[in-house]
């Protein structure tokens, strides 16, 4: 029997302010408990496409014009964004977005609000957090915005995990960070998949880290999914050389023909 993926998205489009098409037919799937990596080079479409699964899009000026997005077997296409999280759809926005004059963890907190918990479990939640993320209780009483990039990058992750969502997505966390912080991130990422299941679709442009950690892949170009497959054998192909770098025509529909056995374009 084959199981019904967590997130499936099927042939969505995005223009925005009415006239700028952003989306041209983007399907991708992300299977229970799995990371997806979503690459892809500047303006190839990754954060709307996160924006429109987490209905996010409309406050970009953005409309979803086409297609159909479902989560967990039921239509969410036209859900509001509060609603998706109260089910266990959470978005880290590109940017972090942190409450600068709010304390970390008055920033934590408010990832809780949408599940309405009791004290007694917020509580519970955020000990979760500083866990995982020691060096936020350190900070706990430092305004978000001053904060390192890095350890803001740990405050919106952490405020996504205090809703305890089953899928989160996850936009360009390796922008603006230090390697080594990058790397501790990614390590999060794959424990919390690993160890409580949480399936992960992430949209980075550091295709090499993403690759590392995803199970599967997607590669975007002007707005369009151009390859997918299996991390590993996406990783040796051509064709997110040619997406993140440019190619002649010729040479990528000769190159995708010669990764056909591990990309599907």
């Amino acid at each position: 029997m084959v199981s019904i993926p967590i997130l499936q998205v099927d042939e969505i489009a995005v223009t925005y302010s009415q006239i700028v098409p952003a989306l041209r037919g983007v399907s991708l799937a992300v299977p229970e408990g799995a990371i997806v990596a979503l690459l892809g080079g500047n303006g190839a479409g990754k954060t709307t496409t996160l924006r429109a699964i987490s209905s996010l899009v409309r406050a970009e000026r953005g409309e979803l014009t086409a297609g159909r997005i479902a989560f967990r077997g039921e239509d969410v296409t036209r859900v509001e964004p509060w609603t998706l999280v109260e089910h266990g759809l959470a978005q880290v926005l590109e940017g972090r977005r942190c409450f600068a004059h709010l304390s970390v963890e008055e920033n934590l907190r408010i990832g809780s609000f949408a599940r309405r918990p009791r004290r007694a479990q917020i509580e519970a939640d955020l000990e979760r957090i500083y866990a995982i993320f020691p060096r936020l209780k350190e900070k706990r009483r430092t305004p978000a915005g001053l904060a390192s990039g890095g350890e803001q990058q740990m405050v919106a992750i952490g405020r996504a995990l205090m809703a305890r969502p089953s899928l989160v997505l996850l936009d360009e966390p390796s922008m603006g960070i230090a390697p080594l912080v990058v790397e501790e991130i990614f390590e999060t990422v794959a424990a919390l998949n690993r160890d409580e299941g949480v399936s992960f679709l992430l949209a980075e442009q550091n295709a090499t880290m993403a690759l590392r950690y995803a199970q599967h892949g997607y590669v975007l170009e002007g707005g369009r999914v151009v390859a997918q497959g299996a991390a590993v054998e996406l990783e040796r192909s051509d064709v997110l050389h040619d997406a993140y770098l440019g190619g002649k025509p010729a040479d990528y529909t000769s190159r995708a023909r010669r990764a056909r056995h591990a990309v599907f374009v």
